[in-house]
């Protein structure tokens, strides 16, 4: 299996570690404790699997680290992209965030172990090129019976789309629909990609007082839309 990033051709990572034709390994190697292990590894865990920023960092010279990332956050990235403009363009917006990430890696902060900030800041930029799909999308789902009633002739092809009709009531469907494009990706960063407000502001690249009063403004804005008290909000 190879993973392709751009128009390189990264082999997974499980196809070149640890590549020994004849059954044997040289006893130095194996014990091997220098820089670049401590580097793949999380701090002060010995043994741990390697961090994000240890395979980012270890990607610079050897490319095909960068498939340890694909393989971690790919399936939250392409759940996220779909829960905001719908499994048709899922795909491409995982795709493009992966490439786009591995273009830019030799400018991540390891200093930050987690990647998944960073990875959701370009999946975010992405989507906003698709802001009148998502409105759409909000729209229709706000149109969407409670009740799916009779199943269709084509049935298996929407069946992804009323899961969602399902998932997110009509009113609240509205309700995002309305808010503004800063206000809803902030939001559903941290509703449904579940980031913290550090972490939101790092995807966001915006002070952490921000989050927390615009956030703060979005569920005054839910509120009145939604006619809930405060605590349901």
């Amino acid at each position: 299996m190879r993973t392709v990033y751009g128009d390189t051709h990264l082999p997974a990572a499980a196809e070149t570690d640890g590549a020994d034709p004849d059954g044997t390994r040289d006893a130095d190697e194996a014990n091997d404790s220098g820089p670049e292990r401590a580097l793949m590894t999380y701090p002060g865990v010995a043994g741990a699997e390697p961090s994000d920023a240890g395979l980012i960092e270890a990607s610079l010279t050897a490319p095909e680290r960068f498939a340890g990332v694909f393989d971690r956050h790919a399936d939250e990235i392409h759940a996220y992209a779909g829960r905001r403009l719908g499994p048709e363009h899922a795909d491409d917006v995982t795709a493009e965030t992966f490439l786009v990430a591995f273009r830019k890696r030799h400018r991540y902060d390891t200093s930050r172990p987690d990647a998944r900030p960073w990875l959701y800041g370009i999946a975010g930029n992405l989507i906003s090129g698709h802001r009148r799909s998502e409105v759409r999308r909000l729209r229709a789902l706000a149109r969407a019976p409670r009740d799916a009633g009779e199943r269709g002739a084509h049935e298996e092809e929407r069946g992804a789309e009323r899961a969602s009709a399902a998932a997110l009531r009509p009113a609240l469907a509205a309700a995002l629909a309305r808010l503004s494009a800063a206000e809803r990706d902030l939001l559903l960063l941290v509703a449904w990609a579940d980031l913290s407000y550090e972490e939101a502001a790092e995807a966001l690249k915006i002070p952490i007082g921000t989050v927390r009063s615009r956030l703060h403004r979005v569920r005054a804005k839910l509120r009145r839309h939604l006619d809930l008290p405060e605590e349901n909000v």
